[in-house]
């Protein structure tokens, strides 16, 4: 997979896949998928949802109340309005409910989380990519800029990314932990931990296959083997 190097904020030419990568001021490198125009549009759909129905609940309650409801109303309306977004993206790690439900959230050109500031100012600049209607310049700059910004996402240095799931600790057959006979290097850990991770993927005569050429240069009884590997692997793992 290719990727491409920028500095926080600063997005190199198109990527051929699409990934953004920034350093950390603890020197990390950190690869972020910024989100496409079709899964942005469809988080803003169901956030748009999510207003109406909030919107026509309270309003049938309101109704009861005449001109204090009306009054009530219109505070509710205003919030709902420019602050839903705001309050979901800063209190809830980037993600109103439709950027959860899609798996997106925005954060800083740096990867960082968002703050107030910057995302009062991508949330009210909306009505600049609504024009002249339906979104229209908005998407013009979704589809124009490497990293799918829309101009309040560039006027706030924001950017949309999807949210990275985390990876499962790998299964390991069970077996005692076991000590190996000798110092390994970093590059015999990690075959004898892939043999072991792969093992209920293979069938029984590739993992015979395998743990022989492993047991080779670890001096284990090859009829003993595999059992011998998935010990170390478990001891090499710790505790799980």
């Amino acid at each position: 997979m290719l990727e491409t190097t920028a500095l926080p904020g600063k997005a190199l030419p198109p990527p051929l896949d699409t990934r953004y990568q920034v350093e950390t001021p603890e020197g990390i490198d950190l690869p972020l998928r910024p989100a496409g125009l079709m899964s942005r549009a469809l988080a803003f759909a169901i956030d748009l949802g999510f207003r109406g129905l909030i919107l026509g609940v309270t309003f049938m309650v309101l109704g009861f109340l005449g001109q204090l409801g009306m009054g009530l109303g219109s505070i509710l309306l205003f919030l709902v309005s420019w602050w839903y977004m705001v309050l979901f993206e800063v209190l809830n790690q980037g993600c109103s409910p439709g950027k959860r439900l899609m798996g997106l959230r925005v954060v800083q050109d740096d990867g960082t989380p968002i703050g107030w500031g910057p995302s009062l100012i991508r949330n009210l600049l909306r009505f600049v990519d609504m024009l002249p209607f339906g979104y229209f310049l908005g998407a013009i700059s979704c589809l124009q800029h490497p990293t799918f910004k829309r101009l309040g996402d560039l006027a706030a240095g924001t950017l949309v990314i999807y949210r990275e799931q985390p990876v499962p600790r790998p299964t390991l057959p069970a077996a005692p932990p076991k000590t190996p006979p000798f110092a390994l290097s970093l590059t015999e850990q990690r075959a004898i931990l892939s043999f072991a991770e792969r093992q209920a993927q293979l069938s029984a005569q590739r993992v015979e296959e395998l743990a022989g050429l492993l047991a080779e240069p670890l001096k284990v009884d090859p009829a003993l083997a595999s059992a011998e590997l998935n010990g170390i692997a478990r001891g090499l793992m710790g505790p799980t």
